[in-house]
């Protein structure tokens, strides 16, 4: 009975220990995102006060992402040319895709790769892109996530403290129930590790690698005019498009020849007895 008295006060210090917890590592976060905006403004004043052997200035975590639409004379040549630029900068081609568009009797390719390349030479890797062609569009977009990750990382602490403490509780669990209870909660707890573990790693994955979604099209054919056409083609057309008409006239007579036959006899038959009944009505006013 007391090992049990024991162990719920353990379960109730370790609870009231998780949502003080919560507040004090809100608090630690709050710090850590004090300190981050401390350490520039502290070494604007290390600065001021000439102390160069300061800490460097921890930097901003910040997603880049960014869109560019060229229009480019070979798409092939093209598409090798961003894939070669990403992996001078360390980076890679994520995904890709290739399209052949019919137009005005001719063809054009048209695509996308969606790249990344590391953070620090984003800016670069744009200035690169402009100079494959000609620049339809260009987007770029921002995003600080510095007080996201200062918050996974004050929550993760927390949670880590509350699984060593569960375990201990676990080690020390003497009956079936304390067991079952003690392990339920340890799970939900490193079920919430995991979450906040990956969520993290996510963040700074797209922190450390920008992405860039490059378009590419080549210039739609313009419409043909005649006299481009080569001799042998038009003369080659030409007999094709006679034979076509001539197939197409008796084509046209087959379909027509049954409908003249009905109807051509029924406006005969007509016809006769218009005649018959006139020439009868002409006999009567002449007798």
């Amino acid at each position: 009975m007391d090992n049990r008295l024991k162990l719920l006060s353990v379960a109730l210090l370790v609870l009231l220990a998780g949502c003080t917890g919560g507040a004090a590592d809100g608090g630690a976060g709050g710090s850590e995102s004090v300190s981050l905006a401390a350490d520039t403004g502290g070494s604007a004043e290390a600065e001021q006060a000439g102390g160069d052997d300061l800490p460097q200035v921890q930097r901003r975590a910040v997603i880049k992402n960014g869109q560019i639409e060229l229009t480019v004379d070979e798409f092939n040549e093209s598409r090798d040319a961003v894939e070669s630029t990403a992996e001078s900068y360390g980076g890679y081609v994520s995904d890709s895709n290739e399209y052949v568009n019919r137009r005005s009797g001719g063809t054009y390719r048209s695509g996308q790769l969606v790249v990344r390349v590391p953070s620090e030479d984003f800016s670069a890797f744009m200035a690169d892109m402009k100079d494959l062609g000609e620049v339809e569009r260009v987007e770029t977009n921002s995003q600080d996530v510095t007080d996201q990750l200062v918050d996974i990382e004050a929550r993760l602490s927390n949670l880590r403290a509350q699984r060593d403490r569960l375990r201990e509780l676990y080690e020390s669990a003497n009956t079936t129930e304390d067991v079952l209870a003690v392990e339920e909660r340890l799970t939900d707890v490193q079920t919430e590790i995991e979450r906040l573990e990956a969520q993290k790693q996510s963040l700074e994955d797209r922190v450390a690698l920008s992405t860039v979604r490059v378009s590419l099209s080549e210039r739609p054919p313009g419409p043909a005019q005649w006299y481009d056409t080569p001799v042998l083609q038009a003369f080659s057309e030409s007999v094709n498009g006679a034979f076509v008409a001539l197939r197409a006239l008796v084509v046209a007579v087959a379909y027509a020849v049954p409908y003249l036959v009905v109807f051509g006899g029924l406006l005969a038959i007509l016809g006769s007895g218009v005649v018959l009944a006139g020439r009868a009505a002409y006999r009567r006013l002449t007798d």
